[in-house]
């Protein structure tokens, strides 16, 4: 079960970030979840948005440099230490990740993560037989 994401190069830039994210919001696409990363250079923006194809495609009509990619998406405790459970199974199986980012909903008590590793067949694999819930895409979008 895995989400898709867009993933946007940004050049570090007054207005590049701002650009990007009207541009998905004159299309009338929402944002779910969002990660920022950047160097001196360039940034990377990280989205899940119900429509990935069609984001990809209007981004890239107006000049942005975009990859989509799949991630896997977990439920997990909104607590302390609900992350660190998530990540203790990781180390069990000897998985590193690439990054990870995680954001609240309606439920109260849980948030979803999304991880990103070189190997996610053993990611899910892992996260199967510890009994992590994985959430689907149809749910992620839906939020």
């Amino acid at each position: 079960m895995r989400v898709k994401q867009i993933s946007i190069f940004l050049e570090n830039k007054k207005g590049r970030l701002w650009k990007a994210l009207s541009t998905l919001a004159e299309a009338g696409i929402n944002l779910r979840a969002l990660s920022l990363a950047d160097t001196s250079e360039f940034g990377i923006l990280r989205l899940i948005v119900p429509e990935p194809q069609e984001a990809a495609a209007v981004l890239e009509d107006k000049g942005f440099v975009v990859k989509i990619k799949d991630v896997v998406a977990v439920e997990m405790d909104d607590r302390p230490g609900g992350l660190s459970s998530i990540l203790e199974v990781l180390k069990d199986y000897d998985l590193n990740l690439d990054y990870i980012y995680a954001f609240v909903h309606e439920k109260k008590d849980k948030a979803i993560l999304f991880m990103s590793t070189e190997d996610l067949d053993a990611l899910e694999g892992a996260l199967r037989d510890a009994g992590v819930r994985m959430v689907p895409p149809e749910e992620v979008y839906s939020l």
